[in-house]
């Protein structure tokens, strides 16, 4: 199970490593960090943790670090915003993709889901390639759906990366270029392949992108 905190503490050098040290001892595993600052002050770090057999016992021991403002006990990002679709490229097909998406998406979270819909519209194949490599740092991230007229070239290896290291499933639009060599799966409509990469990650789905063997 995981567990999430949020940790208000003065901002100076040394605090995260403080903190994280503190929760180390303990016995607990740190899965998730985000750190940003809400004042010129001080600065908050959202902490998502396992392993935690008293969470109470936790936030009161944390309390006591000189440096801690407050500490409160928070629901995780997955139960919050849950899978992420990610769709990058163009953006008039992006925006399709999008509605595709955002509509099946809304169809399963009313049913008890979490899945939330992130999109870039972004051209070139340097750009593309960065943005796509960038997905392995972004948390949850379920599908990846490449929505252009034209994609080849180094992006094709950065698709390769996200498959095969972080387990990123690739939609890809039925454009120009070798990007569909390397996605899991290829779709000429672009409402449908958002509704496909939802389909993907979600458990009311009964859908399979691996058992699919041809360009729909």
């Amino acid at each position: 199970m995981t567990n999430a905190i949020t940790i208000r503490s003065v901002d100076k050098p040394g605090v995260l490593k403080e903190v994280t040290n503190f929760i180390a001892s303990m016995n607990i595993n740190i899965s998730y960090t985000h750190l940003y600052m809400d004042s010129d002050e001080h600065a908050s770090t959202y902490i998502e943790l396992e392993d935690v057999d008293d969470m109470d016992h936790l936030v009161d021991e944390l309390k006591k670090l000189d440096e801690v403002v407050d500490v409160t006990i928070s629901p995780s990002m997955d139960e919050v915003w849950g899978k992420r679709i990610i769709i990058i490229g163009g953006g008039a097909q992006v925006a399709q993709v999008a509605l595709g998406a955002i509509t099946e998406a809304d169809r399963h979270n009313i049913r008890g889901e979490r899945i939330s819909v992130d999109t870039l519209p972004l051209a070139g194949e340097e750009k593309l390639t960065e943005a796509i490599s960038a997905v392995s740092c972004l948390p949850r991230v379920g599908v990846l759906v490449l929505a252009g007229s034209l994609m080849g070239g180094t992006i094709g290896g950065a698709i390769d990366k996200i498959k095969n290291e972080y387990g990123v499933k690739v939609i890809s639009l039925n454009m120009v270029g070798s990007v569909r060599e390397h996605a899991d799966l290829v779709v000429t409509d672009p409402v449908q392949a958002g509704v496909m990469a939802v389909m993907t990650v979600a458990k009311t789905a009964k859908f399979d992108i691996d058992r699919v063997d041809e360009v729909l």
